[in-house]
């Protein structure tokens, strides 16, 4: 994206802490400042328990902030309460997780219109055209189980973009996949991204995924809290 799109996620002074085993609180995110435009692909590269996971965690309102804003459009979205979070989240983010987090008793097309249930409105069509984008027009009845790993990570990001958001969140997406499907998970995920104008916030350890990005960035520079605390 140009220098000039507008910003869509401001954070300033975020801050979440955890309790540890010895009742001593360890700071896990400490991130004074961060910007990502509308549209644009970013990823975040650090090692598993640097904290990348927290961050996104923040970011999506699945966790409450313990200090800091987190502005998207505009809007301080680490104000909100947790079930106007949780509105927030499935009206405006899309998250693919490493586990795919997919329902097991449901078909793929029923795990993408649950999620357009709390979204903008189940759109059956649009459901279909998402998976047949994603090579599974011919999967739309299978359940999970019924699926190769690869097959579920694409069920996972039909489901992401289903519901139109401004923002893709991506926790180690490709961490479950070989090589070759990591690859090709990961140009799918920044290919119908970039089609929907959707910005993509990925974190990776995976320098093979890093690699096939322009823009990435160190989280230990960006996170300021404490490397002997960072545990998620």
């Amino acid at each position: 994206m140009s220098d000039s799109s507008p910003v869509l996620l401001q954070i300033n002074g975020l801050q979440k802490s955890f309790r540890g085993p010895d009742g001593v609180r360890q700071r896990i995110v400490n991130v004074p400042a961060f910007t990502l435009a509308a549209g644009s692909q970013r990823a975040l590269a650090g090692e598993s328990g640097s904290g990348k996971s927290t961050f996104l965690n923040l970011i999506a309102g699945i966790l409450p902030v313990d200090a800091g804003a987190i502005h998207f459009n505009g809007v301080n979205i680490a104000a909100f309460g947790e079930s106007r979070r949780d509105a927030f989240r499935a009206q405006n983010l899309g998250y693919i997780f490493q586990t795919f987090n997919l329902l097991q008793g449901y078909t793929c097309l029923e795990n993408i219109l649950l999620g357009m249930t709390f979204g903008r409105g189940v759109d059956r069509v649009r459901a279909v055209n998402l998976l047949q984008r994603v090579g599974l027009g011919d999967r739309l009845h299978h359940r999970p189980h019924q699926l190769s790993t690869g097959q579920q990570q694409r069920v996972a990001v039909a489901r992401a973009l289903a519901n139109q958001p401004k923002l893709v969140l991506a926790d180690e997406p490709t961490g479950n996949l070989d090589r070759r499907n990591s690859l090709a998970a990961l140009a799918l995920i920044r290919e119908t991204c970039r089609e929907q104008g959707t910005a993509l916030l990925l974190v990776s350890h995976d320098r093979g995924v890093l690699d096939q990005f322009a823009d990435v960035q160190d989280f230990h520079q960006l996170n300021q809290a404490p490397a002997a605390a960072a545990a998620a």
